[in-house]
This record gives structure tokens, sequence and C-alpha cells, in this order.
């Protein structure tokens, strides 16, 4: 599990350095929100720990890119689905635009 310890300030106010650990080696980033960084230190030890279970290996290098390829492919289907609904969207509002201005045209007056 990744764990995190927060370390003295690096770069300024906005940049901490945060240790976490995954798939038990330990690491120093820097950012400007720990608890995210803690989160997504912890999201990837949980992808790798079970791609490791699930591959019965003990290559670290091997499960880094197994796990690195399911985050991938995770973040494809997600980015596909929102692109997705944003058409939808824009076809919804072009409809709409296109009943409301009919509405307006039927309500003026004819001169």
């Amino acid at each position: 599990m990744a764990t995190a310890s927060k370390q003295p300030q690096v770069d300024g106010p906005s940049h901490r350095s945060v240790r976490v650990e995954i798939f038990d080696q330990a690491y120093n980033l820097r950012g400007s929100d720990a608890e995210h960084i803690l989160k997504l230190a912890e999201y990837v030890d949980a992808k790798m720990r079970a791609v490791a279970e699930q591959a019965r290996t003990v290559d670290t290098v091997r499960v880094a890119v197994l796990a690195a390829l399911n985050i991938a492919d995770e973040y494809h289907l997600l980015r596909r689905s929102h692109d997705g609904g944003k058409v939808d969207y824009l076809k919804r509002a072009r409809n709409l635009a296109n009943v409301l201005d009919e509405v307006l045209a039927e309500q003026r007056p004819t001169g």
C-alpha cells in the first residue's frame, strides 16, 4: 500500500516534497497538492499489486508496464466516453437552438 510523509518545502510554498511508497519502493515527489499525490500513488500501487497477483511475476518492470497499460486503457475508455458525451451535448444544443429560433420566428409580428 502506498504511504506518504511530507518533507520540508522545496521550490517555494506551492511545491512540497512528498515521500510515497509504491510497490515497496520509496519515491520523493514534488507537487502543489500532497493529498492528490498520495491518492495517485495509492492508485498506482493498487494497480501494480493487482497485476502482480494476476501475472504471478516478480519482475517489477514487467508489473509496472502492465499496470501502466491498464491505467492507459482506463484513461482512453473514459476519454472516449467523455468525448462522445460532448458530441451529444452539442447536437442537443443545436436542436434546442433551432427549436427556439422556430418559436421566436412564429411569435414575431408579420409586417
